[in-house]
This record gives structure tokens, C-alpha cells and sequence, in this order.
């Protein structure tokens, strides 16, 4: 004759039981948000977002997903550092192609992209057009096209156009199509021409002002209004040796606007010790001026553009 099956009385909790299931719960509450699900960033551009002509080209690639498999760091990649400085869990990819326009990536490179993104940053040729400098009609109509890419795939996507800055060589060189007029003119028309295609288009959030952002640093006497007479003491240059592309300065000054545009946090919380200036060698009083000019080109950027 078998014996019968005990009956099962489950064990009363223990009081270090308790304890340590209030832990893991206090754990679990006090994790990000975003350490679960990281935010899906794209960057979309050309030279000017991938770092041409400085160490920012290459840098860190490895930390970021470049689409097209030339192991780009770029600009892409400061951003992403800076978020991790500031405990943030951003995936960051990229997709650029040198001297592009926006109709190249829709054109011919949609296939890469083409999926849902939490936040994208469309950078335009630098003269909004390369045959017709200052037109925007491809830009209006290709941004819209990827917009509308975009939101099929994510109805909540944020997607922001980078406007870009004032290049010496179109401004001090008689070949240029804003040549006599002040450094400043260029990035002001490229603003108000980035700005008419986002207020026209609801699906686009907003622009951040890169190319104010280096009038502001001009303005403040951070950086040297002319780069062909020289340098001023004490200041930076924000172009490269073409005085076209971005120096290392410049792009550090791009990866700041778009952090503060993107995450909504201070750019000076970086600190005279932000890493990533460290390892390009911008000093630390560089860096501190540099994130102080983003903090008030931002602050001075309209509600319309403001992080949301």
C-alpha cells in the first residue's frame, strides 16, 4: 500500500524574503525608461554630417551604425558619446554621402533606412541646391518625401533639419553667391529657407540652428569671423583648411545643437572635461565656451524648434 501525497502548505514569507523582493522592485522602478528601450536615432547628410577634413571623420565608429558600411564616426558619433556622458541610452546610426543632396538618399538610398526611427536629423547640401545655390524646390520636396518615408514607419517619429552654417569661401571669394556680403548672411538665409520648408510641412518638428549657433560664436568672439587674414588670438577657427567644411571646433559645435535640440538637456552639463574634446584636443575652456554658445543659441531658438 502506497503512502498518501502530502499535501503542499506553502512556506510563509520570511522577513529577508520580503526584503528582498521590495529591493528588486525599488530596482526596477528607479531604472530609465531608456535603459530598456534605447531611442533609435538617424542622422541623414553629407560631409558636412559625417566630419570631413578633421579627426571627427573616423571617430569612434564604432560606436555608431553606419548604413553604408565605411565606417564613418562623424558627427553621429560625439553625439552618442555625449549621451552616454549624460546617462542617456541613445542607438545611433548614420547614412551620408559626400557633396549629397536629400533627392540622392530618398533616390537612391531609401532601402537603407527605410524602418522605424524614434528621432532622424536631415542635414540639406550646404547651398541648399549644388546647380542653383540658394533654391530650395528639391530641398521642400525631398524632405517632405522623407518625412512622409518616416511616419508610414513610426506615426510618432520626431524628425528635425539641421541648418547649416556660413561657408568663408561663398562669402569672400568673388566666385561665391553670397560674396560681399557679411560671414553671417549665408546661415541667416539658409535659417529662413530651413524654416519655410518645416513650417509648410507638419510632419517635420522643427530646425536646429547650426549655422546661428556659429554666428552666435562669431558674435561672442569665440570664434574668427575670416579665416583667410588669419586667426584671431584667443579664438577659434570654425572652418576647415578649405574654408568650406567644418573644423574640428565646428563639428564638435554641430554634435552640441543637436544634443541639446534632440535630448533636451543643457549643453554645459557636459563640462570643461567632456571627454570627447579631451580626446580631439579642444582645451577645456574651448569646450565650456563652445557648450555655453549652444546653450544660448538654443535658449534663443523659437518654441517651434524647442526640444519636445
Amino acid at each position: 500500500m502506497t503512502s498518501p501525497i502530502p499535501s503542499y502548505r506553502p512556506r510563509a514569507a520570511t522577513p529577508r524574503l520580503c526584503a528582498a523582493v521590495l529591493l528588486l522592485l525599488a530596482l526596477l522602478l528607479s531604472m530609465p525608461a531608456s535603459a530598456a528601450s534605447p531611442q533609435r536615432i538617424l542622422f541623414i547628410g553629407n560631409s558636412f554630417t559625417y566630419g570631413a577634413h578633421s579627426p571627427v571623420w573616423h571617430y569612434r565608429a564604432g560606436t555608431v551604425h553606419d548604413l553604408n558600411g565605411d565606417g564613418v564616426g562623424g558627427v553621429p558619433a560625439l553625439f552618442k558619446l555625449f549621451t552616454q556622458e549624460a546617462g542617456l541610452h541613445y542607438d545611433v546610426s548614420l547614412e551620408t554621402d559626400a557633396g549629397q543632396t536629400l533627392k540622392f538618399h530618398f533616390t537612391h538610398r531609401a532601402n537603407r533606412f527605410d524602418r522605424a526611427w524614434d528621432h532622424v536629423v536631415m542635414q540639406e547640401y550646404s547651398t541648399l541646391s549644388p546647380t542653383h545655390p540658394g533654391d530650395p524646390r528639391d530641398f521642400r520636396r525631398y524632405a517632405g518625401r522623407l518625412a512622409a518615408l518616416f511616419h508610414r514607419r513610426n506615426p510618432e517619429v520626431d524628425i528635425r533639419l539641421l541648418a547649416t552654417w556660413s561657408r568663408p569661401d561663398q562669402t569672400y571669394l568673388k566666385r561665391g553667391h553670397w560674396y560681399g556680403q557679411p560671414i553671417q548672411s549665408m546661415a541667416r538665409d539658409l535659417y529662413r529657407a530651413y524654416r519655410k520648408v518645416a513650417d509648410g510641412n507638419p510632419q517635420i518638428d522643427g530646425v536646429i540652428p547650426l549655422g546661428l549657433a556659429f554666428n552666435r560664436a562669431i558674435a561672442e568672439h569665440v570664434a574668427d569671423p575670416d579665416p583667410y587674414d588669419g586667426i584671431a588670438f584667443g579664438q577659434v577657427d570654425l572652418w576647415a583648411y578649405d574654408h568650406y567644411h567644418a573644423s574640428t571646433y565646428g563639428y564638435y559645435l554641430e554634435a552640441l545643437m543637436d544634443f541639446g535640440a534632440i535630448t533636451g538637456k543643457d549643453p554645459r552639463s557636459l563640462g570643461r572635461g567632456e571627454k570627447a574634446a579631451q580626446e580631439l584636443g579642444i582645451s577645456p575652456e574651448q569646450a565650456q565656451a563652445l557648450q555655453t554658445v549652444a546653450y544660448r543659441q538654443l535658449q534663443a531658438t523659437p518654441a517651434r524648434d524647442a526640444h519636445r
